[in-house]
């Protein structure tokens, strides 16, 4: 959606609380509000940002322009959760009201660090002529919510790279604080920077290297840089923008993808033995994966339901985006699984056993199983006209297929209206979550994932069995 410069960076006390009023009720219009997911407020939600564990909770922010479907003045909005299924706003706001992040506090991580919150992020300054000076800061936040942000730059431009050059994610490997940042190389290739604190002095930071992951550099610039360790073994999840397709099979504009690694050598820069590059999700909308390690041990990851760059149905109501399930990230036979997390089944009602529905809230789960050598076509979001989001389950072929050509709103044509992805030849496991105008569906337990829009038009909310066959339950969920 276009929305003038001018407009995308007037400054938050510029709004009058009359053109606020007129953006909320028209937010309140829209027919496409979700449930059980996290959606913003007003405006435009995109990466998540900060998600982390702090003062008994778990902490995520999304990134915020809270004046329409618009990339503009970006903000973080911090919520926080006991579940990981239930996020509550909390009012801290994290703004660009600094000299250091005058044109937007761009995305981040977050650590507890002696008590306090650190968020260190990305300040995306500008100056007269529009040049852009990225800058790595930071700030703490306390247990009532205040922040209050460092005077210093902690990382500032190095020489090599252009204007894009953001995302630091900090982590800890075996008690030492390290951070990775995406970023572009004066050749216009996306690369990855390593640097670690000195003395665990997080005001205080030094280069080690470009981080070696195995990458070819095809990509123009890297993204969203996390990496998580998943039993033990490094697992690098990134956005590369630009992406050679010769190099993975997306469709996508951009690209979410991973690599499993056996070791990480902080000297060097280098994680061992890297994996050929993978595509964390098969659906038309996820990216901006965002994962750390709980307390607890597990490997925990989040995304953005949308995409840079595309227009979405729900931009004329001022709102656009939204957050996935939290899942767990396991490693089973040097695949990476995700799993929305256990708590999820605490919305379901009591089981019904599956069949075929004419009528639903569009807020369900379908846990399903198709047998070998069998081929499934389930139809969801469907109307009386045989309309909605076919899935086909082919365990004689070995694929699956999601189809949104028939389904609600129609959008992103530029990059066709089919995804799919191989999946063994073998009897396979379906668990699918639908939420108004979202479907995450997990295939054999998380093995592929289909993260999707979808906008249905009014009467699109059946279920409808349209070939073979498949057992199972549906879930009414309820938040």
């Amino acid at each position: 959606m276009a929305i003038a410069k001018e407009i995308r960076y007037r400054a938050y006390e510029d709004w009058s609380a009359e053109e606020i009023k007129t953006i909320q009720e028209n937010v309140a219009k829209s027919p496409w509000h979700t449930t059980y997911h996290i959606e913003p407020q007003t405006g435009l939600l995109n990466d998540p940002n900060g998600f982390s564990y702090f003062n008994g909770k778990f902490q995520l922010f999304y990134q915020n322009w809270p004046f329409g479907a618009g990339h503009g003045l970006k903000s973080w909005v911090h919520t926080e959760s006991d579940d990981l299924v239930h996020f509550r706003e909390t009012g801290t706001i994290l703004y660009p009201d600094n000299p250091h992040d005058s044109h937007g506090a761009y995305s981040g991580s977050a650590y507890e660090i002696d008590g306090k919150l650190f968020l260190f992020y990305t300040g995306n300054v500008r100056d007269d002529n529009w040049i852009r000076d990225p800058l790595q800061v930071g700030a703490f936040m306390d247990k009532e919510g205040h922040i209050e942000k460092f005077d210093q730059v902690l990382i500032q431009q190095p020489s090599d790279v252009t204007e894009h050059f953001r995302d630091p994610q900090i982590f800890d490997y075996q008690g030492q604080f390290f951070a990775i940042i995406g970023a572009q190389n004066l050749e216009k290739q996306g690369f990855i920077k390593l640097y670690k604190a000195v003395n665990n002095d997080i005001k205080n930071w030094v280069f080690v290297g470009n981080l070696d992951f195995g990458g070819t550099g095809s990509e123009y610039m890297i993204e969203c840089p996390n990496l998580v360790f998943v039993d033990g073994r490094p697992v690098l999840l990134y956005s590369p923008q630009g992406l050679d397709k010769a190099e993975l099979d997306y469709q996508n504009i951009y690209p979410n993808t991973y690599k499993i690694c056996q070791a990480f050598d902080t000297e060097k820069a280098e994680l061992i033995q890297p994996s050929e590059i993978h595509n964390l999700d098969f659906g038309f909308e996820c990216y901006a994966t965002q994962a750390f390690n709980a307390p607890d041990g597990r490997a925990l990851c989040v995304s953005w339901i949308g995409l840079p760059d595309i227009d979405y149905p729900t931009d004329i109501f001022d709102y656009q985006g939204a957050m996935s399930l939290v899942k767990e990230l396991t490693i089973k036979d040097g695949k990476l699984l995700q799993y929305p997390v256990q708590a999820l089944k605490e919305l379901r009602s009591e089981p019904e056993a599956f069949t075929d529905k004419k009528h639903t809230e569009n807020t369900y789960e379908l846990e399903l199983k198709v047998e070998a050598d069998s081929t499934a076509e389930l139809l969801l979001f469907a109307d009386e006209d045989g309309n909605g989001l076919s899935l086909t389950i082919d365990t004689k072929q070995g694929k699956v297929t999601l189809d949104r050509s028939k389904a609600g709103e129609q959008y992103a044509l530029d990059y066709g209206n089919q995804r799919s992805c191989q999946i063994p030849q073998q009897k396979t496991s379906i668990n699918i979550f639908v939420d108004k105008s979202i479907v995450e569906i997990f295939i054999n337990k998380g093995e592929a994932v289909f993260t999707s829009r979808v906008f249905p038009k009014k009467g699109q909310n059946g279920i409808h069995l349209v070939s073979g066959q498949v057992e199972g339950n549906y879930f009414e969920l309820t938040d």
